[in-house]
């Protein structure tokens, strides 16, 4: 696992206390001191800038993959009154068998993060998140997940399912193989229900795999 990055406590910028009251934009982490953060055997697998908590400041998510793990980091900036710097707003584990690097982007404050996984059979999962001000700080706040499971050689069906995580909208639909011409799938039985709503916090990111089923499954 990466050194700690602040992860567990705040990231100051050099000369930034005392700061003049018009201060300028905090500078995003440069990819030079991510690196100098790695443990042996790990990378940036990919990494999105963008103003996550509407502080008009850049925000830093990024991805450390190393052969047996992969972990998404969340670095907001803050403002206090007498420094400015960076902060942890979240993190979790991804699916450690990628078929390709995450793609993460950033707009109007939502942190999208796509991610295809597996083999043969594989795992298409997209999780948003919104950055949520709580007593313990920061954090960041998902507020929805989509999960494809499907056959990349079109060897059996799959299923499919898209979860509003902050009102509780659920879809969920079958992939069944075509019988038409060339392989492919046709999209049968959605099914539309609502679902409590919640409150989960990026630490606490479900299997993507694992709610699919699960509402897959439910009557």
């Amino acid at each position: 696992m990466m050194r700690s990055l602040g992860l567990a406590a705040v990231l100051l910028l050099p000369g930034a206390a005392h700061a003049a009251p018009n201060r300028p934009p905090i500078p995003a982490l440069t990819d030079q001191y991510l690196l100098d953060q790695l443990e042996l055997g790990e990378e940036i697998e990919a990494r999105a800038d963008g103003d996550l908590n509407g502080d008009g400041d850049i925000d830093t998510v990024f991805v450390v993959s190393s052969p047996d793990e992969r972990h998404l980091y969340v670095v907001l900036s803050y403002r206090a009154e007498t420094d400015i710097g960076h902060q942890p707003g979240g993190d979790f584990k991804l699916e450690p068998d990628p078929l390709g690097p995450a793609d993460l982007s950033i707009s109007r404050g939502v942190l999208t993060i796509k991610d295809l996984t597996g083999g043969t059979t594989a795992l298409s999962a997209t999780y948003r998140y919104r950055a949520a001000t709580t007593k313990d700080g920061p954090r960041m706040r998902l507020i929805g997940l989509d999960a494809t499971v499907y056959s990349r050689t079109y060897a059996h069906d799959g299923s499919e399912m898209s979860w509003n995580v902050a009102t509780g909208d659920t879809i969920t639909t079958f992939l069944k193989m075509s019988a038409g011409d060339g392989p492919g799938y046709d999209k049968l039985y959605a099914r539309k229900f609502k679902r409590p709503a919640r409150t989960i916090y990026m630490e606490d990111t479900p299997e993507p795999e694992l709610e699919l089923v699960g509402v897959s499954e439910a009557k």
